[in-house]
């Protein structure tokens, strides 16, 4: 499909999200609206992608440009002046060799490949294509009208529409396939005659229809077709996406999801055989869980890599890597740039952020490592911190293979404990610790006996 370029409309505002937000850039389901269509339009390696950009271009620029797609150009739309419009200012930066044209809405997160491919199909050997689709309810679509022999002689606005018009039920999806030649010429005629004052890309259908070569016209299910207006809408499709991807990785992958309704899982996340998600769990984008491990309940991971054999339960953990066959939680947090490695352990109510374990360290229990790195069969006790700031700086703190570090006892970086090391419970350790020693630093206990009597006898307690 080299000689086919899409043009992808994402100039608007949304003014019915009352966001400051461009509308494309909202998100569903780990991925913002543009971001969707451009993925549909990934698998069909076009010869071009072109983007058409207005409210705040800079934004919707770096998403479209952070897609990867291939052969992408984006062009702006500084006066917003209707789809028609939009299309005018696209047109120019065709490539050379393009000789059919998509036009999508950017705003459209359910459509899928399959849909495109058969728009694509059905456009052979007419003047084009396009998609519709029935709704029980039409209001604010632009109906379809059909001739007698069934061809579609136009698309009309609903404010444009007469009471008979209105009582169509057939809608416009707004995906059209173009000839490139035919589609020129048609945006040239195009006038703002109407009630909005816009330049309407629907008028381009009634000139096909007039020069005798009307668009072929394909309904498509409403729930692959459908925009997003608002945030009620932009709910309703999250959750559309989030229960076809459960259902990808139940039925086609084998990933056991104890309950579908409470697990949310953005559409990009990477989910291997036999994993298990429990109850209350949520992956966001970037995050991949290996074979067999188990996620959950109520934990949530964005951007994670969790390995083989893992658990993870009733964590909160970003842009973490969890090592094979590693326990977390629960309640356990990972911060961005933790590592554990191979059977590591981080356990209930331990909080590590740019922290490295080796592979069978473990803090099982109460702890803060931060800005560390913790060696193989490194064991951190009950109550250890890593003093990582000072207010200013933040320093590392070095833990050698098989150390122990005591119960309740504070690490003031930099600082390094050496391998086989051990330091006493209740330490505040400001120097480092050779190998296979052991640190004391704690004042000597005194015990006064008695005093505590004297102290009640005397009144003072």
């Amino acid at each position: 499909m080299r000689d086919v370029a899409a043009v992808v409309l994402a100039a608007g505002q949304g003014t019915r999200f009352r966001s400051d937000l461009a509308k494309v850039l909202h998100r569903a389901a780990g991925r913002s609206l543009v971001g969707h269509v451009l993925a549909a339009l990934r698998p069909l390696d076009l010869g071009q992608v072109v983007v058409v950009v207005g409210h705040q271009a800079d934004a919707v620029r770096a998403e479209v440009d952070a897609s990867g797609v291939a052969d992408l150009a984006t062009v702006d739309q500084t006066e917003q002046r209707g789809t028609g419009h939009a299309v005018q200012q696209a047109v120019p930066a065709l490539a050379d060799g393009i000789e059919r044209v998509l036009v999508l809405p950017g705003d459209t997160p359910l459509l899928i490949s399959d849909w495109l491919e058969r728009l694509l199909d059905e456009g052979a050997g007419h003047g084009g294509a396009m998609l519709t689709t029935h709704l029980d309810d039409p209001s604010g679509y632009g109906r379809v009208l059909r001739a007698d022999d069934g061809s579609v002689e136009a698309v009309v606005e609903q404010r444009d529409a007469t009471p008979a018009q209105l009582a169509v039920s057939e809608v416009n999806a707004g995906m059209y396939l173009f000839d490139r030649a035919r589609l020129t010429a048609a945006i040239a005629e195009l006038d703002d005659d109407n009630s909005q004052g816009e330049l309407y890309l629907t008028d381009v259908v009634a000139m096909h229809a007039r020069d005798g070569a009307p668009l072929a016209a394909t309904a498509a299910p409403a729930d692959v077709v459908a925009g997003v207006n608002d945030r009620a809408q932009l709910a309703d499709a999250a959750a559309l996406l989030r229960r076809s991807h459960l259902r990808h990785l139940m039925v086609e992958v084998g990933v056991t999801v104890d309950d579908p309704a409470s697990t949310h899982v953005d559409v990009d996340v990477e989910v291997a055989r036999d994993a298990v998600l429990r109850p209350g769990t949520i992956l966001e984008a970037g995050t991949r869980v290996g074979q067999r491990a188990v996620v959950g309940p109520n934990s949530h991971l964005a951007g994670c890599d969790v390995g083989p054999d893992a658990t993870v339960e009733s964590t909160r953990a970003t842009d973490a890597t969890i090592g094979a066959h590693a326990r977390v939680g629960p309640f356990a947090h990972l911060r961005s740039g933790t590592r554990l490695g191979e059977s590591a352990k981080v356990g209930a109510f331990v909080e590590t952020k740019n922290a490295t374990f080796g592979a069978g360290a473990k803090a099982p229990h109460l702890s803060y490592v931060g800005d560390a790195t913790v060696g193989e069969r490194a064991n951190i006790s009950c109550g250890v911190i890593t003093v990582n700031y000072d207010g200013q700086v933040k320093s590392h703190t070095t833990i050698g293979d098989g150390a122990f570090v005591g119960c309740d006892t504070m690490l003031i970086a930099p600082v390094t404990i050496g391998a086989g090391a051990y330091t006493a419970a209740g330490s505040t350790i400001t120097d480092d610790v050779p190998d296979d020693a052991l640190a004391i630093a704690r004042s000597r206990q005194t015990v006064k006996e008695g005093w505590a009597a004297r102290r009640r006898e005397a009144g003072q307690g």
